[in-house]
């Protein structure tokens, strides 16, 4: 079956950098767009970013925009996040994303999700 495992999370100071990664299993992961999302407590999961099956469309929510790095190696099936100058508000679970096609910042136009990893900006 398909897996998406995240990793990378963490407890990091205002204006740190993380860098999430995402391995995926069970499918043909050249064929997926692939997101990253957030989902703070208390708050409605978000789009962060999302990039194409060939890494050549990348997009980005605003709020991140000039901070975070979308990137992916589809010969180890796997999507990353570099997160710098993070804030405060960046704290949230980090979920990884797949959809067959072309990218979407839609939480329902995603087929398959990660179990999500923790991230904590602390002041």
């Amino acid at each position: 079956q398909v897996q998406l495992v995240e990793s990378g999370g963490g407890l990091v100071q205002v204006g740190a950098s993380l860098r999430l990664s995402c391995a995926a299993s069970g499918l043909t992961f050249s064929g997926y767009a692939m997101g990253w999302f957030r989902q703070a407590l208390g708050k409605e999961r978000e789009f962060v970013a999302a990039i194409n099956w060939y890494g050549g469309i990348l997009d980005y929510a605003d709020s991140v925009k000039g901070r975070f790095t979308i990137s992916r190696d589809n010969a180890k099936k796997s999507v990353y996040l570099q997160m710098n100058s993070l804030k405060p508000e960046d704290t949230a679970v980090y979920y990884c994303a797949g959809r067959y096609g072309s990218t979407s910042p839609e939480v329902a136009r995603y087929e398959y999700w990660g179990q999500g990893t923790q991230v904590t900006v602390s002041s």
